[in-house]
């Protein structure tokens, strides 16, 4: 005479839940609360982060036409910094960026007269106060002269380094400051001008 008895994971005590009862439910509503919120947690705060660094800090800009060459040459690319016009003005020599509101594209120009100042050309050389300025860096004389010109407070007088084919302030006059939106901080394409810019 033979028993048959349950086998042990078939004994069950009474109030016992039972195995499919143990095991978590997953609703595709859930997993997309979870990706949602993860999705919010991440991705949100790095948006804002670069939101904030495009604002207030560096921008990444492309240069469009020869007017700074040799110093910058078409479609090489930079990084603007934003921030260092926050703590001082913009200073003779500086490379600039400089967003007109007539012009579809913002321009790439060198600071040559500062607020109070008076500029003029005489054989292509920068006359500023009535002394010529030193300019170590390479550019072309175009051998233009202008008369003398006073700038306003908050008003700078900016020149492309390619001087015989440059759209600047001889043609549209000196820049207010608003209109500057930073300093050519480094070049970063091609790799291989890799340079970053006099602070």
């Amino acid at each position: 005479m033979s028993h048959e008895f349950p086998h042990r994971h078939d004994m069950q005590h009474p109030g016992e839940p039972t195995p499919e009862e143990t095991e978590p439910a997953v609703h595709p509503v859930s997993l997309w609360m979870v990706w949602l919120r993860e999705l919010v947690q991440v991705v949100a705060p790095a948006l804002v982060l670069a939101l904030v660094v495009h604002l207030f800090l560096a921008q990444a800009t492309v240069v469009y036409g020869q007017s700074m060459e040799p110093n910058l040459s078409q479609y090489q690319r930079l990084i603007i910094d934003k921030l260092s016009y926050r703590l001082h003005p913009p200073q003779r020599g500086d490379i600039v960026v400089i967003n007109l509101p007539r012009m579809d594209e913002m321009l790439v120009k060198r600071v040559v007269g500062l607020p109070g100042e008076t500029v003029a050309l005489r054989d292509g050389l920068v006359f500023v106060n009535g002394e010529p300025i030193p300019e170590p860096f390479p550019h072309d004389l175009s051998f233009q002269d202008m008369p003398p010109l006073r700038l306003e407070p908050l008003q700078y007088f900016v020149l492309g380094d390619n001087r015989g084919n440059s759209n600047d302030s001889r043609s549209f006059g000196p820049i207010p400051r608003e209109y500057i939106v930073g300093r050519v901080w480094l070049r970063y394409w091609p790799l291989n001008q890799f340079t970053v810019f006099g602070q």
